[in-house]
């Protein structure tokens, strides 16, 4: 079956897709699309998973067609933040 696997950092981007056996689990089909070695630093054991937007295990199965989605974290510096102004603040 065919699925694919999405992950991202600030300087680049990989979406592929790949041929899987069924019953084939999130971390197996993680592990068999290389991106383990493309990406040296990405440890799937401390990353957040996905199915098309919602969280799930390493064990959960996949079907035909899932998007796996690895997340990372995100940081940000609220010195190089910009304030957000809320429509109809009136304390400036």
């Amino acid at each position: 079956m065919q699925i694919g696997i999405a992950y991202s950092e600030p300087a680049q981007q990989l979406w592929l897709r790949i041929e899987v056996p069924e019953e084939t689990s999130v971390q197996q089909a993680i592990e068999q699309s290389g991106i383990l070695r493309k990406f040296s630093n990405l440890d799937i054991t401390t990353c957040t998973v996905g199915i098309f937007g919602k969280v799930a295990q390493l064990d959960a199965a996949l079907k035909p067609g899932d998007r796996i989605e690895i997340y990372r974290a995100i940081t940000a510096d609220p010195a190089t933040v910009p304030r957000r102004v809320i429509a109809g603040d009136d304390d400036d």
